[in-house]
């Protein structure tokens, strides 16, 4: 066994390290377990009791996605512990426009060298966005595998799973004209727009992740760390009060994109420039990369990361429920658009 295991290592697989990073995880995975969970990490599936006496129609929503290219800023920081995080948030956000509350959650994890430190740390920031959010981290994959990802290096990939009562589920059919748009502010790029930023701040400009920026108050490569909110906290409620006629989470195409995703046939947005404060980030970023408005809506959020559409007279129960959010724009004629107003 110890002959077969050394000839794996000279290959490029390192078994003991693999073990080693499933013993450092171990605690912080059943940190985020509940009562749900059957069974421990290591079995060949998570299992999940679906508590099914709490839903009289339940339906099941998922979502897969990554974080991108904004990897590449935890590795040149070597800081491994946001981006787990941002996953999980992302992912979160994903089904919670459509009127689902997190279950749980798996993570995948393909890297040329298992470095069990870092993997530790790309689970504890998993573990906290679960924890936040009442999820459950039920299992995931480790891959190592050289010579198809660079040493020191990863891609992280996640999936969720969420529940909402059929009657509940939010599809923005019932959004008319008339109807107003809010915005919820982001933390920063979030998990997209990264392989632009990248572009214009270390390419075109020259920079090291660690240089200081005018008007930044971070070094350029943590204000590009800056995590990806999660919503949930804040929404949900308006959820289950059925006040949220249709939310978009701004992710890749921004505003110009994502909005429409949301929107019955004849219905278009339009949103007023100005109405809320554009992130120092993004303002460095479009005057330094010379990024149009029209381009800059489309691949970053521009300090929004999450809209959501009410009728007029759930206004003031939207804003008093979420005095953070920003009245953006408005519900007009058209068809499945998106007009970018500049300020009067």
């Amino acid at each position: 066994m110890s002959i077969i295991a050394d000839l794996y290592k000279e290959a490029g697989v390192d078994i003991d390290a693999g073990n080693e990073a499933v013993r450092r995880i171990k605690t912080l995975v059943k940190g985020t377990h509940n009562r749900q969970v059957i069974g421990d990490l290591g079995s060949f599936g998570g299992l999940y009791s679906f508590p099914s006496e709490q839903y009289r129609n339940p339906v099941l929503v998922s979502s897969t996605d990554g974080v991108g290219t904004k990897l590449k800023i935890a590795f040149a920081l070597e800081r491994y512990d946001t981006v787990g995080y941002d996953l999980v948030n992302h992912c979160v956000n994903d089904i919670l426009v459509q009127g689902a509350k997190p279950l749980f959650f798996l993570d995948y994890i393909g890297t040329g060298t298992v470095r069990p430190a870092m993997i530790e740390a790309v689970v504890s920031g998993l573990a906290r966005g679960c924890r936040e959010n009442g999820c459950v981290l039920i299992g995931g994959e480790t891959a190592e595998m050289p010579g198809i990802y660079s040493s020191g290096e990863f891609d992280l990939v996640g999936t969720i799973v969420g529940v909402v009562e059929r009657d509940e589920l939010i599809t923005g059919a019932a959004i008319q004209p008339g109807d107003r748009v809010l915005g919820l502010p982001s933390w920063g790029l979030h998990t997209n727009g990264y392989s632009l930023a990248r572009k214009i701040c270390f390419e075109d400009l020259g920079l090291q992740p660690t240089d200081r920026v005018a008007g930044l108050e971070r070094p350029i490569g943590e204000e590009l760390l800056a995590s990806h909110r999660s919503y949930f906290q804040a929404l949900y409620p308006l959820i289950t009060q059925k006040i949220c006629k249709g939310l978009a989470h701004l992710t890749g195409g921004g505003f110009i994109d994502n909005i429409p995703r949301i929107l019955p046939e004849g219905c278009a947005v339009q949103i007023q420039k100005g109405s809320w404060p554009v992130l120092p980030i993004f303002r460095f970023l479009q005057e330094s990369g010379g990024i149009p408005d029209a381009e800059a809506y489309r691949v970053f959020n521009m300090g929004i990361g999450m809209v959501a559409i009410v009728a007029q007279e759930s206004l003031t129960a939207f804003q008093a429920a979420v005095p953070e959010s920003y009245l953006i724009g408005a519900v007009i004629q058209g068809d499945r658009e998106v007009f970018m107003e500049d300020p009067e």
